[in-house]
């Protein structure tokens, strides 16, 4: 397992580009929610006003 996590030496350029492909995974998940939320909270208002 330890040879596995060291990457043949390469463990210090491969984990942190692992992690911050993640991290930019992970900040499009929550931003595409927020702009959602948005969306249908812009909706609700338009929809308000055309009643």
């Amino acid at each position: 397992m330890s040879d596995f996590l060291a990457m043949d030496g390469y463990a210090a350029f491969v984990w942190p580009a692992w992690g911050l492909s993640a991290l930019a995974l992970s900040a499009l998940v929550v931003f595409a929610f927020a702009e959602r939320r948005a969306a249908a909270a812009r909706l609700r208002r338009l929809e308000e006003d055309e009643a």
